[in-house]
């Protein structure tokens, strides 16, 4: 690195991640230690229930209570800045990839305005916007133009988000959907050939990503979660929501080839989830037509950590599916990660977010 562009003294810290979901807040700050990066800290806490629903503060008081405690508890070192990138919820944005005639950026931005009013339900004037121009041939074959990655998200939306952020004190320097940031954090670059797709398996609901070439190309949602597995296991036995979280710890989906009480209990959760993950991967082959076939799935969130999830969900749907890895694109050099492996699938779009800044510049 030579002197000029080497940092003497960082003087402004980069801005930490903060993931806002309907029951938790999880923070995460990086930041760069010579050749190499470093966590700063991470830390989480829960939302009182019923705070937020579906992406919506309900109480603005109970959710700047938990940021503060998230922020609170970060380790090993406390979080050293105000400035952050927060995430906004999947189910209230609109991510798309539109085409139009080949023209100069400038020229692009009232091109992309009217072609953004015809393709969200939502009017122009009720919406902040971001594009940005691809230069992959693979989404306009014709030369003559060129494909655009937009994404919309609700002023109303947006502006709650950012209240209660100032009403803790601190100052937002960027927002972005979840899934953009678990794109950022999860797809390393060395792979950009390949079409994923990221299964996010969250408090509440469990989101889709496709990508091609890295590139963000498709998101969707279902209302299953790692709770629906819960709520199975305890109606089908009788138990107690918290006696029938510490049974799916505890033996996760069960045993399919014997057939057993557990995996009987959750069979109809699992089906249900391998029905949305076959829609998704349909349409974005056969209706969308963005690639011949999906080559890896990625699993994140904390449903994804379920003992046997894995492996049934690759033998039934005949694709190689991984645990997510939020640290594909993170310089640790000879350093141990801070966070054990289990943690820091839970924190993946925490992660993302704070990647933003950290190595990146653009609208992902």
């Amino acid at each position: 690195m030579g002197l000029l562009t080497k940092k003497i003294i960082n003087f402004f810290p980069h801005p930490f991640g903060l993931d806002l979901s309907d029951l938790s807040i999880k923070v995460v700050q990086l930041d760069e230690e010579g050749r190499g990066d470093r966590v700063i800290g991470y830390g989480e806490a829960a939302i009182a229930p019923r705070s937020v629903a579906d992406g919506k503060i309900l109480n603005a008081d109970a959710v700047a209570e938990a940021i503060r405690k998230a922020i609170a508890n970060a380790h090993p070192r406390p979080i050293s800045t105000k400035r952050v990138v927060c995430s906004l919820p999947e189910t209230k944005a609109f991510l798309r990839i539109i085409t139009i005639p080949r023209m100069e950026e400038e020229e692009a931005r009232e091109a992309v305005k009217w072609e953004m009013e015809a393709n969200i339900p939502l009017p122009i004037d009720q919406v902040y916007y971001d594009w940005q121009i691809l230069e992959d041939p693979l989404f306009a074959q014709d030369r003559k133009k060129m494909s655009v990655l937009v994404v919309a998200v609700a002023r109303k939306v947006v502006d709650q988000f950012v209240d209660i952020l100032q009403k803790v004190g601190l100052t937002v320097v960027g927002l972005e959907i979840e899934s953009i940031a678990q794109a950022r954090g999860l797809l390393a670059d060395k792979e950009d050939s390949k079409t994923t797709m990221i299964v996010d398996i969250g408090d509440r609901r469990t989101s889709f990503l496709i990508s091609t070439h890295n590139i963000p190309c498709f998101t969707s949602s279902v209302p299953l979660s790692g709770e629906s597995f819960t709520d199975a296991i305890a109606k089908a036995l009788g138990l107690s929501n918290k006696e029938a979280e510490k049974t799916k710890i505890t033996y996760g989906i069960g045993s399919a080839i014997k057939n057993d009480h557990i995996f009987h209990a959750v069979e109809s959760v699992l089906e249900n989830l391998i029905t949305e993950i076959k829609k998704s991967m349909d349409f974005y082959v056969t209706g969308l037509q963005y690639a011949a076939s999906i080559d890896q799935i990625i699993l994140c969130g904390g449903g994804s950590k379920t003992k046997g999830l894995v492996p049934y969900l690759s033998q039934r749907l005949g694709k190689d599916i991984i645990l997510g890895n939020p640290w594909v694109n993170f310089d640790m050099g000879k350093n141990l990660p801070v966070m054990p492996r289990d943690t820091s699938i839970q924190f993946s779009t925490a992660i993302g977010l704070a990647l933003k800044e950290l190595h990146y510049d653009d609208l992902a």
